[in-house]
């Protein structure tokens, strides 16, 4: 994991590569989570890069593991760097 800052808010962030090869920015802190395949409204990157849908949990006894959240869903800056081509 390669470690950085975020160009738009400053914050730290990690640099997480997916199994697809592509480096996913996530928030630097791990967070629990709690996995929920088809109910979960957030999503954790997990530390070999695989996106799981779950929901953050306080309690590291209800925990699925740890992992980290993408940066795009706390940066208040993330729509600038959205490519326009996309849209």
């Amino acid at each position: 994991m390669r470690t950085s800052a975020c160009k738009a808010c400053g914050a730290a962030i990690v640099w997480i590569k997916t199994p697809t090869g592509k480096a996913m920015p996530c928030d630097a802190s791990p967070r629990y989570y709690i996995q929920k395949p088809r109910t979960g409204t957030k999503k954790i990157v997990t530390p070999n890069g695989e996106v799981i849908s779950c929901e953050y949990t306080d309690d590291p006894h209800k925990a699925t593991g740890t992992g980290f959240a993408p940066h795009w869903g706390s940066c208040p800056g993330a729509d600038s760097f959205k490519r326009r081509d996309r849209q």
